[in-house]
């Protein structure tokens, strides 16, 4: 399967190119071209992970399929041919890595829920016993699961800037309470689900994002789903509490990123092939435990 970086697709109207999605604007839908980039402290890498797209893509399916009874998606079409004629010569950098999706009306935040106590949820439980300002139990120690899911917020950045965390009031104030509530139940509730099917697939999802959008006056669920880059994923039979945890996300390449004198800042640093390669089964991994699913060769 080639590898992807970037799409220049000269007679689609591109609209957007974010971190890693490529979207163009077909008039009555969106195409979402899901690329090979990836980005670790807000700053997108100069190398291409291989198949990374492709398994973004897959997964996202995965989920959006088993949560329609809890609130609808925006997909219209996964399978490159079935997107509009005129995409059909650009069949070989959409297989597999594209969706054809309605449009909505983005709401302003990042839907953030964590089961676990991690990233900078450790950092500021350490300093006030708090995560996003929500008092939590004390003892609790790194990677610890908490009692309940927790509803986190925050704000959307533009890239190369970082999110802020927000309260709820915050959401409602952004969103409006109509469309707050609606976010947070449906947050909590596809977690829940999400993260009770993980569990017997041998995984743990930690935390993880979500965007909503309206489409006729109607909460939908967009941009991807419990995905290695929106997600915290460790390997069920590897959890202690305690420290940090081995994952099958890009927590491998933020570790690694880490132990660099780099200021996570752009320019990024040179990735090493090993530490490509790596990931990208860190991705592969993920998308076989929990779908089944092999790449195309």
């Amino acid at each position: 399967m080639k590898t992807v970086k970037e799409t220049n697709f000269s007679d689609l109207n591109l609209v957007n190119r974010g971190k890693v999605r490529d979207i163009y604007d077909l008039g009555e839908h969106l195409l979402i071209v899901t690329t090979d980039r990836i980005s670790a402290f807000d700053v997108i890498m100069d190398e291409a992970i291989p198949y990374k797209g492709y398994v973004l893509t897959q997964v996202s399916r995965f989920w959006f399929e088993r949560m329609t009874d809890i609130i609808d998606n925006h997909i219209v079409a996964v399978d490159a041919s079935e997107f509009p004629a005129h995409t059909h010569k650009y069949r070989d950098d959409l297989e597999g890595r594209s969706m054809l999706v309605k449009k909505a009306d983005p709401l302003p935040i990042e839907c953030i829920v964590r089961g676990y106590v991690s990233g900078s949820g450790w950092k500021e439980y350490r300093q006030r016993g708090t995560i996003c300002g929500i008092q939590l139990p004390e003892g609790l120690q790194e990677s610890s699961k908490l009692p309940e899911p927790i509803f986190t917020p925050s704000t959307k950045a533009e890239i190369g800037a970082h999110d802020e965390n927000i309260s709820y009031s915050k959401t409602v104030e952004l969103c409006g309470e109509k469309w707050a509530k609606q976010a947070r139940e449906a947050t909590l509730s596809i977690y829940q689900r999400a993260r009770d099917l993980a569990d017997t697939k041998g995984i743990i999802i930690a935390d993880t994002k979500f965007e909503f959008g309206i489409l006729d006056d109607r909460l939908i669920w967009i941009d991807e789903a419990l995905t290695p880059d929106s997600s915290r994923f460790w390997p069920k039979d590897q959890y202690r509490p305690g420290g940090p945890q081995p994952s099958f996300d890009k927590q491998f390449l933020r570790d690694y990123l880490e132990t660099l004198d780099w200021n996570k800042q752009a320019p990024p640093p040179q990735l090493p092939e090993e530490i490509v390669r790596k990931t990208g089964e860190k991705y592969l991994e993920a998308l076989k435990k929990l779908t089944g699913i092999d790449p195309p060769r």
